[in-house]
């Protein structure tokens, strides 16, 4: 097959798999698309955690088209599991389908489910791996990172001026973005398993961080960082806790120690707020470790929501993954760099300009 042909169903099959963001996480986003004598007879994606997989999904629309799946190659995001979990293995419906051909964007890096491809060889079925899309290649890195790293994926989101503010003054609007940036904002949060925050944020901008005026798909967990709980009782997020879960991080020490802090949590708790210590590093709190706390929690994707000194703090230890920006106009003239990150995309949202970056090395 030629490489633009791959890439063309490649990148079908990964916009199908991008349907299921924030139904599926922990597991990754995976799309199938099945080709015979060069037409699609079937597609599918991972819809939902612990339903059907791509594979199997895919193949379940070829029955329902009267298709017969035999002889044809199968295109899929990422390398088919090779194991029982909650579906049986992938691998034994394309062998008893009889699957030819099977191409695969991605390598699945989990000691559980791989060895998928050495099983289709082993029945004769044909494998190979291409980076020839980058999106299918691309679209399971949140998936990837956790099971490699023990990190969830971090996306760092911020709204600045043109001139680099990311704090509104007094007397400002109280929003940097226009209403089609934050909207898409509150997209991003119906999707996410945590929005992770700072004291500072809670204290200056007093925010509710949910998601608001969209479709839901994942409930987020409020995280906020707060060495000596400063959490105000009659702040947004300490009034809704009962009905959004929040988690607070204090400074261990200080929650061993300082008889206030303890008091502190034991307020909080009664709330129904979640205190949990976390060691210093610093001025402040252990980043890497609270993030492989949230990835043991089961979080796969965290929403930086933050002031300055945080968000800095991410990106100065590389512990962002993605970066958000949406600047106001008047926009600049050059978009802002950040060392190690990578612009993969710019594009208007109303009056605003929306950049996406990645860690360079992902």
């Amino acid at each position: 097959m030629a490489p633009l042909e791959s890439k063309s169903f490649l990148d079908l099959a990964a916009g199908l798999a991008l349907r299921a963001r924030g139904y599926v996480e922990p597991n990754p986003l995976v799309g199938a698309v099945l080709v015979k004598s060069n037409q699609i007879i079937a597609r599918g994606h991972h819809r939902r955690f612990g339903d059907l997989h791509a594979e199997t999904d895919c193949l379940a629309d070829c029955r329902a088209k009267q298709q017969d799946p035999r002889g044809s190659t199968l295109y899929v995001t990422l390398e088919p599991c090779n194991h029982f979990g909650k579906q049986p293995p992938c691998t034994m419906a394309i062998i008893e389908a009889g699957i030819a051909r099977v191409i695969i964007a991605r390598r699945d890096p989990n000691p559980i489910s791989t060895g998928g491809a050495a099983a289709l060889e082993k029945a004769g079925v044909q494998v190979e791996f291409t980076d020839v899309a980058p999106l299918a290649t691309h679209i399971s890195d949140p998936f990837v990172h956790r099971i490699t790293t023990g990190f969830p994926w971090v996306i760092a989101k911020w709204a600045q001026t043109g001139d680099g503010r990311i704090e509104v003054r007094p007397g400002d609007p109280k929003w940097i973005s226009n209403e089609f940036s934050r909207r898409r904002v509150h997209r991003l949060r119906a999707r996410v398993d945590v929005i992770l925050t700072g004291i500072g944020t809670v204290l200056a901008d007093d925010p509710l961080l949910t998601a608001r005026g969209v479709k839901v798909r994942r409930a987020a967990r409020r995280v906020i960082l707060d060495s000596s709980l400063r959490l105000p009782l009659k702040s947004a997020i300490a009034q809704s806790a009962t009905s959004t879960p929040t988690l607070v991080y204090g400074d261990a020490n200080q929650l061993q120690a300082d008889f206030r802090t303890q008091t502190r949590r034991d307020v909080l708790t009664q709330s129904g707020i979640l205190v949990r210590p976390s060691p210093r590093i610093g001025s402040g709190l252990d980043l890497p470790a609270v993030l492989r706390q949230l990835a043991a929690d089961g979080a796969s994707i965290v929403l930086l929501e933050a002031g300055p000194r945080l968000i800095r703090s991410f990106l100065g230890c590389h512990l962002a993954d993605e970066l958000l920006i949406h600047i106001a106009p008047p926009l600049p003239n050059n978009v802002p760099s950040f060392a190690g990150y990578t612009l993969l995309r710019s594009r208007p949202i109303g009056g605003d300009l929306e950049l996406n970056y990645r860690l360079s090395q992902k």
